[in-house]
């Protein structure tokens, strides 16, 4: 079964807009547990435009399925990720003014210093995943980093979907067959949405689980949040 991890980063840019707590962002993983995410992820950044570091500190305290944090594992970040101990912690490459995540590690270059970062987290109970192009000789590096998965950024199928999902979709069926021979579980994330998802999830061997933030929030001012969780659950069975 492929786990739906809905990313609440949206939600804290809309209570951010307005400098108090509406939307509760707690209240909001609460319920996206009780929706049926099987899972809640958030990416704070160093100047907290969206999620604060403090909200990862109370959502350890409130999210019973896993807590995903994602970011670059500067100091800062390694050291709240040490306080809060997730479930799992997704490593990406983001530049500090990025407005997203927009592209994956160059594991051949940084393998040494990706090898150190997955041990310290490892070391600390958390399941590491690192942000990935489905690049082979990318991934047979990562595997040599320790990492528990890799999460491989989908932006490139999203946007190609539409033009051909087979010849979209086969850079990353690679990925994922090579990561399966090498022993690393897979996760998948950015543009996935009600279009483009199921596709991935009934041709892509090994999808352990998907983290939706954007385009599920975006669905879900027309259709209701509760609704559209199930609605992406639907497109994973």
């Amino acid at each position: 079964m492929t786990k739906l991890s809905v990313n609440i980063n949206k939600i804290a840019t809309l209570r951010n807009a307005r400098g108090h707590n509406r939307p509760d962002l707690l209240q909001a993983a609460r319920d996206c547990e009780r929706f049926g995410a099987q899972g809640i992820t958030v990416h704070p950044r160093p100047d907290e435009r969206h999620i604060r570091y403090q909200d990862v500190r109370d959502l350890k305290a409130v999210v019973t399925t896993e807590l995903n944090v994602e970011g670059n594992p500067t100091p800062d970040f390694l050291e709240l990720v040490h306080e809060v101990r997730p479930e799992q912690v997704t490593l990406v490459p983001d530049a500090p003014d990025a407005i997203t995540s927009n592209a994956g590690w160059n594991t051949i270059q940084h393998q040494d210093y990706l090898r150190q970062i997955v041990a310290d987290l490892k070391g600390i109970g958390c399941r590491v995943s690192i942000f990935l192009d489905p690049v082979a000789e990318l991934v047979r590096a990562a595997a040599t980093t320790g990492t528990d998965r890799i999460e491989l950024y989908t932006e490139d199928y999203a946007r190609q979907y539409h033009a051909g999902p087979e010849a979209a979709l086969l850079p990353y069926r690679e990925a994922a067959l090579l990561a399966q021979e090498l022993g690393l579980g897979l996760n998948a994330g950015h543009d996935l949405d009600l279009d483009n998802l199921a596709y991935m999830h009934q041709h892509l061997p090994g999808l352990q689980e998907v983290s939706i933030g954007h385009a599920l929030i975006c669905d879900a001012l027309y259709l209701g949040l509760e609704n559209t969780i199930q609605l992406y659950r639907r497109q994973l069975k």
